[in-house]
C-alpha cells in the first residue's frame, strides 16, 4: 500500500508540475521518465515480495515500456519469472539486465542464485565470481558463501572451504556457511572444529534434516547420548522420508 501511495503521488506531483508550468510535461523530461520508471520498479517489488507475482508484472511491464533496457526492472522480472518457475523468461530478463549493467555485483548474485537452481553449477560460479570482484557491495559475505557452496558441490573442498572462511571473515552471522564449514569439518575428522562451527550454526537457524543428522554424528563423537537421542527423535518426528533419516537408521 505504501509503494502504491509512493506511486500516486509521485503521479499527483507531475501533473501538478504541469499545471504550474502550462506546457511542461514531466513525463517527456528525462528525469519525469527516470523517476516514473523507479516507482514502478518499486512497486514491482513490493507485490513480489508479497507473493502477488501476477500483479507485480503490470508496474513492471510500465517500467520496461518508459526504458526497455532498465537494468532494475528487468531484474526485478526475472525475479517474478523465478518465482512462477519459468527459467527461460527468468534467464532471458536477468541477461537483458546485465547487459545494461554488466557489474552490478546484486544482479550477478541474485542471477548465479538462479542458476544454481537450475543446477548450472560452473554457470553459477562464474556469475558469483564475478559479483565477488565488487569489493563494496554490501553483501559480498553471501556472495562467499555462495561460491563456497556452489565450490562444494563441483568438489572443490579446498576452494569451497576458502571461500566459506572468507564469507564468515565478513560475517561471522551466516548459518548456511557455518552448517557447512562443520560439514567439511567433520568429513575431515577435524571434530573440535566442527563442534563449534555447528555449536554457532545451532544459536542462529532453526534445524533441517541434514543439520541432525550432523549433531547425531557429532553427538556420537563426543558420547553425548541425550543429543545423539534428542536429534534421532526431532529426525523422526520431522524428517522421516528423508535420506537423513534412513541414513540416521543404517548407523544406529
Amino acid at each position: 500500500m505504501a509503494l502504491r501511495v509512493a506511486l500516486l503521488l509521485l503521479f499527483a506531483s507531475l501533473s501538478a508540475g504541469c499545471v504550474l508550468s502550462g506546457d511542461l510535461n514531466p513525463m517527456k523530461t528525462s528525469k519525469g521518465r527516470d523517476e516514473a520508471r523507479e516507482a514502478y520498479v518499486q512497486l514491482g517489488l513490493g507485490y513480489l515480495q508479497q507473493g502477488m507475482t501476477e500483479r507485480a508484472k503490470v508496474p513492471l511491464k510500465k517500467a520496461l515500456e518508459l526504458d526497455e533496457s532498465d537494468a532494475d526492472a528487468n531484474a526485478a522480472l526475472a525475479l517474478v519469472f523465478q518465482a512462477e518457475m519459468e527459467p527461460e523468461l527468468a534467464d532471458r530478463h536477468y541477461r537483458k539486465a546485465l547487459a545494461s549493467r554488466p557489474s552490478d555485483a546484486r544482479i550477478l548474485n541474485n542471477y548465479g542464485s538462479f542458476l544454481f537452481e537450475e543446477k548450472r553449477y560452473k554457470d553459477a560460479y562464474q556469475r558469483f565470481e564475478q559479483a565477488a570482484a565488487d569489493t563494496l557491495y554490501p553483501e559480498r559475505s553471501r556472495v562467499f558463501e555462495n561460491l563456497g557452496m556452489t565450490a562444494a558441490i563441483l568438489g572443490e573442498r579446498a576452494l569451497a572451504q576458502q571461500h566459506l572462511e572468507k564469507a564468515l571473515r565478513l560475517n561471522r552471522q551466516q548459518p548456511r556457511a557455518l552448517l557447512e564449514m562443520a560439514e567439511l569439518s567433520f568429513e575431515d575428522r577435524h571434530y573440535v572444529p566442527a563442534r563449534d562451527y555447528y555449536d554457532r550454526f545451532s544459536l542462529l537457524s532453526e534445524q533441517n534434516a541434514r543439520s541432525l543428522l550432523l549433531g547425531v554424528r557429532l553427538a556420537t563423537v563426543f558420547e553425548d547420548r541425550d543429543k545423539v537421542a534428542s536429534y534421532g527423535l526431532q529426525l523422526k518426528r520431522l524428517y522421516p522420508g528423508t535420506p537423513e533419516y534412513q541414513q540416521y537408521l543404517s548407523e544406529q
